[in-house]
């Protein structure tokens, strides 16, 4: 079986042996030691999913996540870092980014974020393919959103999460429920980055009055179409 491809972007030569001495046996990874030499491999060759530290030389890791955002909506992206400060994640999540882990972090933490975003990047849907939400025809699959004139891109996190709420419109949904289901996980700043998703959709449906994400305080969230 093909392996997944994996672009490693880390300047610490140390941790990134070690990485890759890690990753190796079950992904093919290719590491670069600075931003711009790790972006122009992403616009030349083809990969699966980002691993990408921040502090580096060149082009920093959110600079990076943003350029790669900017050209592929859909490839995961996981931040490796030492900033655990809080608003760095929600920056990271901001950006794009899928996941953010803080050094150190256990290979197997590593490997089960890597498997689950791979596994989430390559499903298929193979019940109901399109959606009708609003003036859109929604395509989970392909991440879209189109109406008569134009065509909106979503990241795969948010294609996800618009997802799970069309399947349960009208319906009170808890945030960790969300959270388990969508991230696979409920801490403290996975429950941030709903937040972030959930503001980002909320901008993707601002021309469309009835289509409404209700904020319960304390509860979760509410997704309705009101005619």
């Amino acid at each position: 079986m093909e392996k997944s491809k994996i672009l490693y972007a880390e300047d610490d030569q140390t941790i990134a042996f070690l990485i890759q001495d890690s990753l190796e046996n079950y992904y093919e990874i290719n590491h670069y030691s600075d931003g711009k030499s790790a972006l122009n491999a992403f616009n030349m060759e083809s990969f699966d999913i980002c691993l990408l530290d921040i502090m580096m030389p060149e082009l920093n890791g959110f600079e990076l996540a943003q350029q790669i955002r900017d050209k592929n909506s859909e490839i995961p992206i996981i931040f490796l870092s030492a900033k655990a400060l809080k608003e760095d994640r929600i920056k990271g999540l901001k950006i794009g980014a899928d996941d953010y882990l803080v050094k150190p972090f256990s290979i197997e933490e590593l490997i089960l974020k890597i498997e689950v975003f791979l596994k989430r990047s390559k499903k298929t849907d193979n019940s109901q393919t399109q959606y009708k939400v609003g003036k859109y025809n929604f395509d989970p699959k392909n991440y879209t959103l189109t109406d008569n004139q134009n065509t909106t891109t979503l990241t795969q996190r948010e294609s996800e999460l618009l997802l799970y709420f069309i399947r349960n419109k009208n319906t009170v949904l808890k945030r960790q429920d969300i959270l388990k289901v969508v991230w696979g996980d409920d801490d403290y700043f996975m429950g941030r980055s709903l937040d972030v998703f959930i503001s980002r959709l909320r901008k993707v449906f601002a021309n469309q009055e009835n289509i409404v994400i209700e904020n319960l305080h304390g509860i979760g969230f509410r997704f309705s179409e009101k005619e």
